[in-house]
């Protein structure tokens, strides 16, 4: 009997790996997703300022072709002053002139602010993207461990499946049915420790005279409270 309830401690053991494995299959995929998802919403936040200059950036090269413009313009209004015939078309002109001078001012006096800005954000940028760096280096260590885990899943899977049959193959029918009804009952957990007269599988105490019957004989005992195989182990004792 000493040697049945070895195997069947070998086979929870087994099962209990399994039940894990198949935690892992769910997990990991679900924690590689949040992974993903908290780099990329990182990502996003450094790049804000980035975005910023890019748009800014842009708005420096428009307000730069508006002063090319204006110059440009400029220059086709004095190359018409040589032509103009009379003094009112002069005059006209010569506001058209300043009208364009003082609009280019005005242009000018903007790119300055832009330019100061531009040049604040390229020190953020520059922070931004060190610190987008770092978090990246980190971010891909992480989701190689959690891949590494991942392909190892089914690996584990089939070598513990074999492991089981072997086992299963080694108990007697009646006692194999009896510990998967047991196991099916309680979450997956047929065979459980128990030190210090306390089931670990329901965390209560059984019976003082059970306990030391427990420790001395090798017959299979139930705990009374949640029904499943008991087994003495002395946590104190290395493993």
């Amino acid at each position: 009997m000493r040697e049945q309830l070895l195997l069947l401690v070998k086979l929870q053991e087994c099962d209990s790996q399994l039940m894990k494995i198949a935690d892992k299959r769910k997990t990991l995929p679900e924690k590689l997703n949040k992974l993903d998802e908290a780099f990329d919403a990182f990502q996003s936040e450094m790049e804000q300022n980035k975005k910023k200059y890019d748009e800014i950036k842009a708005r420096h090269t428009e307000y730069e072709n508006k002063v090319k413009k204006i110059n440009e313009g400029m220059i086709r209004t004095k190359e018409r002053l040589l032509e103009v015939k009379n003094n009112k078309e002069y005059q006209a002109m010569l506001k058209e002139i300043e009208t364009a001078e003082t609009a280019r001012g005005d242009v000018e006096t903007e790119i300055i602010s832009i330019l100061d800005e531009l040049e604040n954000l390229a020190v953020l940028v520059k922070k931004d993207q060190e610190t987008l760096n770092e978090q990246r280096k980190k971010y891909e260590v992480e989701r190689k461990l959690i891949e590494a885990d991942l392909n190892s899943v089914d690996t584990d899977f089939v070598n513990c499946e074999q492991q089981r049959a072997g086992l299963t193959d080694k108990v007697p029918v009646d006692l194999l049915a009896r510990y998967e009804k047991i196991k099916k009952r309680n979450n997956g957990v047929g065979v459980i420790s128990v030190w210090k007269s306390v089931c670990n599988g329901c965390h209560m105490n059984i019976p003082p005279q059970l306990y030391i019957e427990l420790q001395k004989t090798s017959d299979l005992i139930a705990c009374p409270n949640c029904q499943r195989i008991m087994y003495f182990q002395d946590m104190e004792k290395p493993a």
